[in-house]
């Protein structure tokens, strides 16, 4: 489990890329808190460090991971977002973020917003249910406060330090970004489909008979 509160931007080294899926190598300055067999999430995806040294880790990414995440495009001399599993005696200043990326969405704005930045996203539907104005959202690994909301995207504003701290300071529109939804939401309409469907109703509560 993880914040989503960045704790370095490290530098992808080397990407090996096949059939088989990717090995990447990160130079980060958390190398020697991390062992061999750790979870790491970089850029917001949970990696498991298959090998440490003093300068940074080697992970693999399989196929599976590549086709729900931006990893697919990462190459060497990328700035990646990196944070440790958390403790059970950490505070949890962020929100409760598995690594577990549910999709892909793009930046399609950046527009300064006084000492801050605000940044659109375009998500798919299937993405966007889960987001709610002033909810928590996951953006390559980073947790922040959904602003805004459109039909298609939303937007969250960064404050100097997250753009310092992070690799979202360097985010221009065509930029392609995992997305973490919030679990709470997605397991409150888990639970609450079998009522849905009884009801006849569709989950965003519009009436739309089912048969």
């Amino acid at each position: 489990m993880f914040t989503g509160l960045i704790e370095d931007v490290g530098t992808v080294e080397s990407v090996d890329g096949g059939a088989d899926g990717a090995r990447l190598r990160i130079a980060t300055r958390l190398a020697g808190e991390i062992e061999a067999g750790d979870s790491v999430a970089v850029n917001g995806a949970c990696l498991t460090a298959t090998a440490v040294d003093a300068e940074g880790f080697e992970t693999e990414a399989m196929n599976q991971t590549l086709s729900v995440t931006a990893l697919d495009a990462v190459e060497a001399g990328a700035r990646v977002n990196l944070e440790l599993a958390m403790k059970a005696s950490d505070r949890l200043g962020g929100h409760i973020v598995q690594g577990h990326v549910d999709g892909v969405g793009e930046v399609v704005g950046v527009d300064e917003d006084g000492f801050a930045r605000r940044f659109r996203v375009a998500l798919d539907p299937g993405l966007l249910r889960y987001a709610i104005d002033k909810g928590s959202i996951a953006l390559d690994g980073v947790s922040l406060t959904i602003a805004d909301l459109g039909d298609s995207w939303l937007s969250v504003s960064l404050i100097p330090e997250t753009l310092e701290r992070t690799n979202l300071g360097e985010a221009l529109p065509g930029r392609k970004i995992n997305v973490e939804c919030d679990v709470v939401a997605k397991h409150v309409e888990r639970l609450m489909a079998p009522f849905v469907e009884r009801s006849g109703r569709e989950p965003d509560g519009r009436g739309t008979e089912t048969s």
